[in-house]
């Protein structure tokens, strides 16, 4: 289905497809999505269509399917696939448009505080039957500085029947921020989209610009950007490493990780002005260089963080006591991380070999050889091995990067005042990060980011499913989700 309605597409110059199809053809796209017959990857509304990204990394082939709304309705793609219900009612509760048919009624981001709020009072929670149990509350304020998230467990004693997750505590109002700004001020707002994914997002947001404005951007600039995707890529592997072992008790290698990541933050204030390394890539290049003495600096970051943590990996897998919490707990099974199409360490832990960086590569990973992490035990163990094994591979690729960067110009300019539409995959640590935006002259007129936790969110209700209360903290970590990136 997907490669028939790709005869009637136009590629753009972002390598995606785009074609406008009628609402039989639609359902048959999402009954395909269902069957398995290639990924639903994200859903969203654009002037007068609502559109949706499918996705086949096989052919290779991003299809952006668009479908006019008609007096305010569409056929809903989760009457046929269930990942898109929560995007769906999302889309619904930021756009007033009815999915027809969608299964789940309730509101997800519209907490009923907002004006003219169509949700009703309270939230219905999903109910369990059975003899002997209840239901315990968690949140949505946590303890420490954790985000806004409310989780209802249903539970047998200590066994866990049900879990249901209800998030939108941090709803931002991202998208509609960003319409009517300019590329700098947009870009500033998608960077703040998820904190701990700031890279991430300013290079999907970057490229898809790139894109719409026919830019094409240094080789310096395009090695920088890599480099400081890895270096957040690194901080962060290493950093949930440490906090899944803190929540088995075993705190030394929380404080070892914590350590490794400081001078990884340190560094990237030293070559990059800034810890977290926002803002530093922007709509035609970089807005940072990397001296000499950067340069040194990080291949010594490299060194030290290599030691360092292969000592933490040492000590973890000689263990027993913590392997006996990290496996074969919190198994998230492989047919629900390909129903899901899951990216990042929840997706490649369970078989899912996804990795944008290497089925639709972009500058630089076009030019770079490495092979991702795969593991298929998808336990709370297996998840952290693709952390190892990521960690690793970005030090290797960091140092590959560095060793290929030539003097250069590090920014291009942007024409101005003219208008296009660009859309971009980027891998960020959690997984594939979407970002797909239209100009007119010179400002959004139209935006929209999927963060991979959207379908990662759901599998987390799987893994805890028939695992007792107190590993949930365990297994939480080893997802890591973000709120802020799926509340946007």
């Amino acid at each position: 289905m997907i490669a028939a309605s790709k005869m009637l597409s136009v590629r753009g110059n972002d390598g995606f497809d785009r074609v406008t199809v009628d609402a039989a053809l639609w359902e048959s796209l999402a009954e395909g999505a269902a069957a398995g017959l290639h990924d639903f990857s994200g859903i969203w509304l654009d002037r007068t269509c609502v559109s949706l990204l499918l996705v086949d990394s096989t052919i290779p082939l991003r299809l952006i399917v668009s479908l006019p709304v008609r007096d305010g309705c569409y056929p809903a793609v989760s009457r046929f696939h269930a990942p898109a219900s929560r995007l769906e009612r999302a889309l619904r509760d930021l756009n007033l448009i009815e999915p027809v048919g969608l299964p789940d009624p309730r509101a997800w981001l519209d907490h009923g505080v907002w004006p003219h709020s169509k949700a009703g009072p309270g939230y219905a929670f999903l109910p369990s039957e059975g003899e002997g149990l209840h239901q315990i509350p968690v949140g949505p304020v946590h303890a420490g500085i954790i985000e806004p998230g409310h989780f209802r467990f249903t539970v047998n004693g200590e066994a866990v029947v049900r879990l249901e997750e209800r998030l939108g505590y941090v709803h931002k109002g991202i998208a509609g921020l960003c319409v009517g700004a300019d590329i700098e001020r947009a870009g500033k707002l998608a960077a703040r989209i998820s904190g701990d994914a700031t890279v991430a997002y300013s290079f999907a947001f970057a490229l898809a610009v790139e894109s719409a404005l026919g830019v094409v951007i240094p080789p310096r600039a395009a090695l920088l950007r890599g480099i400081m995707a890895e270096l957040e890529r690194l901080s962060h592997h290493v950093n949930d490493v440490g906090a899944i072992c803190n929540d088995a008790s075993v705190v030394a290698l929380h404080a070892r990780s914590t350590l490794i990541r400081e001078h990884i933050l340190q560094s990237a204030q030293s070559c990059f002005g800034h810890r977290l390394m926002m803002d530093r890539i922007v709509p035609g290049g970089v807005a940072s260089d990397l001296s000499t003495d950067g340069r040194s600096n990080m291949e010594a970051l490299l060194r030290q963080c290599t030691d360092d943590f292969e000592a933490v990996v040492r000590v973890y897998d000689s263990l027993p006591s913590l392997q006996d919490r990290t496996m074969t707990t919190g198994i998230v099974a492989a047919h629900l991380v390909k129903q899901f199409a899951a990216g990042g360490h929840v997706g490649r832990a369970s078989g899912r070999a996804f990795d944008t960086r290497k089925d639709f590569p972009y500058a630089p990973y076009d030019g770079l050889n490495f092979t991702p992490a795969l593991r298929g035990d998808g336990d709370v163990n297996a998840r952290v091995w693709i952390r190892i094994e990521e960690a690793r591979a970005s030090m290797a690729l960091i140092g590959e990067m560095l060793r290929r960067l030539e003097p250069g110009p590090i920014r291009a300019d942007l024409p101005t005042d003219i208008g296009g539409e660009g859309a971009a995959m980027v891998e960020s640590f959690r997984g594939d990060v979407l970002l797909a935006l239209r100009l007119e002259r010179g400002k959004i007129a139209a935006f929209h980011a999927r963060d991979p936790s959207w379908f990662q969110w759901p599998l987390l209700e799987a893994a805890i499913e028939g695992n007792i209360v107190a590993d949930f903290p365990l297994c939480n970590k080893s997802f890591n989700c973000s709120y802020a990136g799926h509340d946007m």
